[in-house]
Parts: structure tokens; C-alpha cells; sequence
């Protein structure tokens, strides 16, 4: 089974590595990936069960908001493998 996607978007690195930081601690997941993206943005991905990863996004959120903004968050169930190529990640399998 194909594990699901958070991803958790700033526009802070510290508020980036505070969001991290509460996705680790809150629930089962791995970072996936970390992406400086430009224009004070930065993106956080994570993986791991739907229930995990949805909890890891909703404390990220809350703790990320408390430093900066957060531009956007999303949790992708189960993502088709084609989006495995965007990243460096095998998506779990």
C-alpha cells in the first residue's frame, strides 16, 4: 500500500523548521523532502499513513502559524505513482 503525502508551505525558514519539527513529534512520519522554493517560501513533504500525516499537518499548521504565515498545507491519500518522480522518495513502496 502506497503511503500518504503532507506537504506544509511558509513563508519563513524558521517557521518551515518549527512545522518540521511538530510533524516529527505529533505523528509517525518521515520528511520527505525540504524545499527552499524562493521568495521567503519554503515547503516541507512528508509520508506515512493518512492518519499520521494528517495529524502531522494539522500540528505543523498550528505551529507554524504562530511564527509566520503559512501560505498552504494539503494531504494527498494516496498519490499516484507518477508523483514519486517529482521527488527523491520511493512514495513507501
Amino acid at each position: 500500500m502506497r503511503e500518504a503525502m503532507g506537504m506544509v508551505e511558509t513563508r519563513s525558514l524558521n517557521a518551515a523548521i518549527e512545522a518540521a519539527d511538530a510533524m516529527v513529534k505529533a505523528a509517525n512520519v518521515k520528511i520527505a523532502d525540504f524545499q527552499i522554493v524562493g521568495s521567503g517560501l519554503v515547503s516541507v513533504t512528508v509520508t506515512g499513513e493518512v492518519a499520521a500525516v494528517t495529524s502531522a499537518v494539522e500540528a505543523a499548521k498550528d505551529r507554524a502559524a504562530a511564527v509566520a504565515e503559512v501560505v498552504s498545507a494539503n494531504v494527498v491519500p494516496r498519490p499516484h505513482e507518477e508523483v514519486d518522480k517529482l521527488f527523491d522518495f520511493d512514495g513507501g513502496e
